[in-house]
């Protein structure tokens, strides 16, 4: 896992969205989405930089692997509501909705290069400046609407769970890491202090910070009540406790009498499930999050998507 976010450039159309969310008050007419984030927004980047994400990803919605970890959409393309490539001319980048979703590849890399929980909340405000940093750069080139995203319970993802040994004391009563968990809780509460710092810095800009933690955390540890099943199971993996194998993982193939198998199968209902390949969410779940905060339920200010332009007084 990469030290610090993998940036992907997602351009996405609104066309279709914003008529069906109608008020009274005319609500944001966002003509792109940039979007930089990890793998968990990523539509496309990390396939086109290190090999294409294989079959069965994309099985629910695409048909075919589609450039995301998952087996359908994912968050970002339910707030896009198409999927149609643009070219953006110069005049978006001021009138374009810029969203962020990080935190998880820069806060479980220090884990899996064995640092201490205490080091890895060491490095945490160098994460947060350069995450500074770069809302300053797009400020600078006329970004002026960002819709952030914190970091989700990553303790409770199967990539985790099966890499890292925790003792009996540290699993909470859902099955997670609480120490991991701990951390990306850290990590949110300083990077909304971050977000509030920005809006003081850059007093043009109009800042939404939303709560995907507390929405995740309450899809894993209430699967049953919302629809779901085995929360802590990977859907398309091969084998051990969550259905993970770091070596083997959703797509893997192994030789048998010189015959390609395929191991790494998708479970049988992923619409059931919340964790696609233990690392990422399954379509159904991503659908179920932005449910939950696309009215601003889970957003600082409590505001709507369609109104992430307003500024509030």
């Amino acid at each position: 896992m990469a030290s610090y976010p993998i940036f992907s450039l997602i351009i996405l159309a609104l066309s279709s969205l914003l008529p069906s969310l109608s008020i009274s008050i005319s609500p944001c007419d966002f003509p792109a989405i940039f979007n930089f984030g990890d793998s968990n927004s990523d539509t496309g980047g990390l396939s086109a930089a290190f090999g294409p994400a294989p079959p069965p990803n994309g099985e629910t919605f695409f048909g075919m692997p589609a450039g995301r970890y998952s087996d359908g959409r994912l968050i970002i393309d339910f707030i896009g509501g198409v999927f149609k490539d643009l070219l953006p001319t110069e005049d978006y980048f001021s009138r374009a909705l810029y969203t962020f979703d990080i935190g998880q590849n820069d806060l479980t890399s220090g884990y899996f290069d064995n640092m201490t929980t205490e080091e890895v909340k060491a490095y945490v405000p160098d994460v947060l400046n350069k995450f500074t940093i770069v809302v300053k750069n797009i400020y600078g080139q006329g970004g002026r609407f960002f819709w952030i995203h914190n970091t989700g319970p990553f303790g409770c993802l199967p990539y985790v769970l099966d890499r890292l040994l925790l003792t009996a004391a540290q699993v909470d009563r859902v099955g997670c890491g609480a120490p991991f968990n701990e951390v990306a809780k850290l990590f949110n509460v300083k990077l909304k202090k971050t977000v509030n710092q920005l809006r003081k810095d850059l007093p043009l800009a109009v800042f939404t910070y939303v709560d995907v933690y507390s929405v995740k955390y309450e899809l894993i540890s209430q699967a049953n009540k919302h629809g779901f099943e085995h929360p802590l199971v990977t859907c398309c993996g091969h084998g051990g406790k969550y259905n993970y194998n770091a070596h083997l993982g959703c797509g893997g193939k192994i030789t048998v009498n010189n015959t390609e198998i395929l191991v790494g199968k998708s479970c049988e209902d992923p619409s059931k499930r919340t964790c696609w390949d233990g690392v990422h969410y399954t379509e159904a779940a991503n659908k179920w999050v932005f449910d939950q905060i696309v009215e601003g339920a889970f957003s600082d200010p409590p505001i709507p998507l369609r109104m992430a332009c307003k500024k509030q007084q």
